[in-house]
C-alpha cells in the first residue's frame, strides 16, 4: 500500500505503507544511528516526533525484550529506505515489521531517505503528517500546516509515570529520587549498578515531597518536547538547590537552565544519532556519545546563578555540560547511558555517587 510523508512547507515523499493504516501527525527528525532503532522507538524523547533513519537498512537483527528503553514505542511514526526481511541475532523474538505492526505504528519504506534528511539539514525540523489515505497530497499538506506541532505542547506529562515506584530492588548504599519526565530505563539501571537505591516518582513531584524521600541525590531525566512548557516543574527544581546533590541529563540539563534564571532555543535539525563529539572542557578528552535532543540551553543568558560550561559538541559549539558552581548540581546534554562508546561516560555516574559521597559526609561532620 502507497503511504506519504506530507511536510508542512510543502514537500511530499512518497514510500510503501508496512506498518497500521491511517495518518498519523508529529514532528519529522532524522536519527543517524546504524544501530539502536529499538532503544530509539521506545525511548520516550520521541513523543510527538515522527523519526527518519538515515541508515539504509534497518531491522537486520529483529526485536527482543531487553533493549527496550520505555513500555512500548513513542515515535509517532518511523520512516527508513528499507527494512531488512531477514532477521539474524539470537536474542531475537520477533522481526521489526512485526514489531510495527503489534504496537500500532505508522511506518513507511522506500523512501528516499537521504533526499529527505539533507531536506531536513536545510529546511530544519517542522511539522509534518504520515497519511495511508489516497488523497491529493496538497491536503496532507494542509493538515500538517494546521497541526499542533511540539512547540507549546507539553509532552512530559504523556511519558512520565503515573505513581512513584521502586526500580528494581528495595536496597543500595544512596538513595537517588529519579524525576521521570520520560525516563530511559538505562539511566536507573546504571544507578543501581553504581549501588544506589532507585526511587522513580512523577514529573509533578512537589520537591518537598522529593526530600521527604530523604534522597541523597536527585536525577532529572531526560524527556521530550520544549522545556519552556513546564514553569511548575522548574520552579520545583529551584526548590531542591543546596539541599541535595542534583545530576541532569538531555531535558534535565534544559530544565536546570531554566532554574538557573536562563533561556533554551530551538535547534534547527536538533542532534539525534550515536556519533556526537563531544569535548570536556575540563581534560579537554573528546567522547563519543548518543544524543537526542532538539533544544539546547543558551549559556550566556544564565545571570542568576553562577555556573561554567563543562562541555561543548564539537559540531556546532552548543553547550552540552554545565556545573554550578556554589551548589553540587551539574548537568549534561547527551546520554551518558546510551553507551556508544561504549563506556565513554559512565564516569558521569561515578562522579554523581562521589558526589552525594562528599554532600552526605559534609552534612555529617
Amino acid at each position: 500500500m502507497k503511504g506519504y510523508l506530507a511536510l508542512e512547507d510543502g514537500t511530499v515523499f512518497e514510500g510503501r505503507s508496512v506498518g497500521i493504516e491511517g495518518e498519523k501527525e508529529g514532528e519529522i527528525v532524522f536519527n543517524t544511528s546504524m544501530t539502536g532503532y529499538q532503544e530509539i522507538m521506545t525511548d520516550p524523547s520521541y513523543k510527538g516526533q515522527i523519526v527518519t533513519m538515515t541508515y539504509p537498512l534497518i531491522g537486520n537483527y529483529g526485536v527482543n525484550e531487553e533493549d527496550v528503553e520505555s513500555g512500548g514505542p513513542k515515535v509517532e511514526g518511523f520512516i527508513v529506505r528499507e527494512f531488512s526481511k531477514i532477521v539474524s541475532n539470537h536474542r531475537a523474538k520477533e522481526s521489526l515489521l512485526e514489531y510495527l505492526s503489534r504496537n500500532q505504528i505508522m511506518a513507511l519504506e522506500e523512501v528516499d531517505t537521504r533526499a529527505l534528511t539533507k531536506h531536513i539539514r536545510q529546511r530544519g525540523a517542522m511539522k509534518a503528517i504520515v497519511s495511508t489515505r489516497d488523497v491529493d497530497p496538497k491536503a496532507l499538506v494542509k493538515q500538517a500546516q494546521d497541526s499542533a506541532g511540539i512547540i507549546g505542547i507539553d509532552l512530559v506529562r504523556e511519558v512520565s509515570c503515573n505513581a512513584p515506584y521502586i526500580f528494581d530492588r528495595d536496597d543500595g548504599d544512596y538513595t537517588v529520587v529519579v524525576m521521570d519526565f520520560g525516563v530511559k530505563m538505562n539511566i536507573p539501571r546504571i544507578l543501581r549498578k553504581q549501588g544506589c537505591r532507585v526511587i522513580v516518582v512523577p514529573d509533578r513531584t512537589k520537591a518537598s515531597d522529593i526530600m521527604g524521600l530523604k534522597p541523597d541525590g536527585v536525577l532529572l531525566s531526560n524527556g521530550p518536547g520544549d522545556p519552556q512548557t513546564v514553569p511548575d516543574i522548574v520552579a520545583e527544581i529551584r526548590q531542591l538547590f543546596g539541599k541535595v546533590p542534583i545530576f541532569g541529563i538531555c531535558l534535565g540539563q534544559q530544565l536546570l537552565g531554566l532554574a538557573y534564571g536562563g533561556t533554551t532555543y530551538k535547534l534547527k535539525f536538533g542532534h539525534r544519532g550515536a556519533n556526537q563529539p563531544i569535548k570536556d572542557l575540563t581534560t579537554g578528552k573528546v567522547a563519543i556519545t548518543s544524543e537526542n535532543h532538539g533544544f539546547a540551553v543558551d549559556l550566556d543568558s544564565i545571570t542568576r546563578e553562577t555556573v561554567k560550561s563543562t562541555h561543548i559538541n564539537l559540531n556546532d559549539d552548543t553547550c552540552e555540560g554545565i556545573e554550578h558552581q556554589v551548589y553540587p548540581i551539574f548537568s549534561v546534554q547527551f546520554h551518558p547511558e546510551a553507551s556508544p562508546g561504549p563506556h565513554d561516560s559512565y564516569g558521569l555516574f561515578a562522579k554523581f555517587r562521589r558526589m552525594m559521597e562528599e554532600f552526605k559526609g559534609e552534612r555529617h561532620a
